[in-house]
């Protein structure tokens, strides 16, 4: 079986509702209203390393701390209200990084609709990619004199050569567009073909084994050329084969 044959398969397997329960998409897919599965697809992409067991469940607790209705309390919330958050914790990702969430999304959502703005805003006409989106994103993010320093380590950027996981992942699930009811699809200025394979230790371990990674750091370059060689099976849609990727790696 071809390399493409192989991919196209197993990106069928996986692209599958079945596995929405045990994945940290779960958490947005709770909810129908746009704001609300924006904000919780960008918290849990932000906490998914480790056990997804636990990345769902640290994310859910966010959730139940805000009365299970995001935008709602985002929006609306007095700085007293952020006292509740003082106990949670998802192993780096703690108080002050959650105090600062609060503030950056409810200043945000009181001039925007929609997150897409904040990513596409800082795009081109011409980007291939989003690097840019994602450069300028974490830009606006910490563009403030009292953002925490140590917030930063929770959202990359292509300019700490960062393979940005956990944005390109959330990324996916607000772009991609197809009919199996993962991907939310929900965003419309940014194209699917710009879209980048969120790179982990399962996707990486895959690539390498099937000759699509010959970078030998696992960095922003090498995110860049694995989405290259997966483009060359999918213009449009490369991160389709995140979905192939990562249930080889995870089922190997």
């Amino acid at each position: 079986m071809s390399v493409s044959d192989l991919l196209n398969t197993a990106a069928a397997v996986w692209n599958n509702p079945d596995f929405i329960e045990s994945d940290p998409i779960s958490v947005p897919h709770r909810f129908t209203r746009l704001q609300d599965r924006e904000i919780m697809g960008f918290w849990a992409a932000t906490l998914a390393w480790g056990q997804r067991k636990t990345i769902i469940n640290s994310a859910l607790r966010l959730s139940e701390l805000m009365d299970h209705a995001p935008y709602d309390f985002v929006l609306n919330h007095e700085e007293s209200d952020r006292a509740r958050f003082s106990d949670f914790k998802h192993r780096t990702f703690q108080y002050t990084d959650t105090l600062w969430f609060l503030h950056w999304l409810q200043e945000y959502y009181r001039q925007e609709q929609s997150l897409e703005t904040a990513f596409f805003r800082h795009m081109s006409p011409g980007d291939v990619t989003v690097e840019n989106a994602l450069s300028g994103f974490h830009d606006r993010f910490f563009d403030h004199p009292y953002a925490p320093a140590r917030t930063r380590k929770h959202v990359a950027t292509p300019a700490r050569g960062s393979t940005c996981k956990r944005l390109n992942m959330f990324l996916r699930w607000m772009v991609r567009k197809d009919d199996r009811g993962v991907d939310f699809g929900i965003w419309n200025r940014i194209r699917p073909s710009q879209l980048l394979i969120p790179l982990d230790v399962h996707v990486d371990r895959v690539a390498r084994r099937l000759g699509l990674l010959s970078r030998p750091q696992t960095d922003w370059l090498a995110v860049l050329e694995l989405t290259e060689n997966l483009r060359k099976f999918d213009p449009g849609d490369p991160a389709r084969y995140d979905f192939a990727l990562f249930g080889m790696g995870v089922s190997s």
